[in-house]
């Protein structure tokens, strides 16, 4: 997907004007701009190398990355929903790049999503790229359309998960997980 920079500065220009603000006055006059440039740095953030490693191909235990801060965009309001993720893998013979599980939430969160889709999209990209015995993904995140408006009940979290292979079959797996990253059960 290409980002078209004059249709954002157009469309946001006409945003502020819809709300009733000067798009001209002083601290919005480049509003536009760093809006369209904002989502530019989000387009170069969804490509990355997803470099793989087979000289570890006999290390068969959980890799765990936890606490990873997320961003991402309500589709349904455009209202920022935020938090941590939790990603696990039980590699099979290739291990990635520790970055590489950041820089994939990254990949998938920074666009309009819902959460649900987004944790889904993590862990199927994880499973395709590194074929391994198991992956989970767990996002809990504020969502700001709740936040602020709508129910207008903050510091609510939403907690999604998505389990593949043995984080799906294997319980003793699945607790281990939950352990870790200091869940009791999903």
């Amino acid at each position: 997907m290409a980002i078209d920079k004059e249709k954002i500065k157009q469309a946001i220009r006409l945003f502020l004007e819809g709300i009733g603000e000067d798009p001209d006055r002083e601290g919005l006059r480049e509003t536009p701009d760093r809006v369209a440039r904002m989502w530019e740095e989000f387009e170069r953030q969804r490509e990355f190398n997803f470099k793989l490693f087979e000289e570890f191909g006999s290390y068969n235990e959980m890799v765990l990355v936890k606490d990873i801060t997320i961003y991402s965009f309500c589709e349904h309001h455009l209202l920022p929903f935020f938090g941590k993720a939790h990603i696990a893998y039980i590699p099979d013979g290739i291990v990635c790049g520790l970055s590489k599980l950041v820089r994939s939430v990254r990949a998938f969160s920074l666009r309009p999503q819902v959460q649900e889709r987004l944790t889904n999209q993590i862990a199927d990209f994880l499973m395709e790229q590194l074929k391994p015995k198991g992956v989970a993904v767990v996002l809990e995140m504020e969502h700001l359309c709740m936040s602020m408006r709508g129910v207008m009940s903050p510091g609510h979290l939403t907690v999604t998960s998505a389990l593949r292979g043995l984080f799906l079959s294997d319980i003793r797996t699945r607790e281990e997980f939950l352990k870790l990253i200091g869940k009791h059960s999903l």
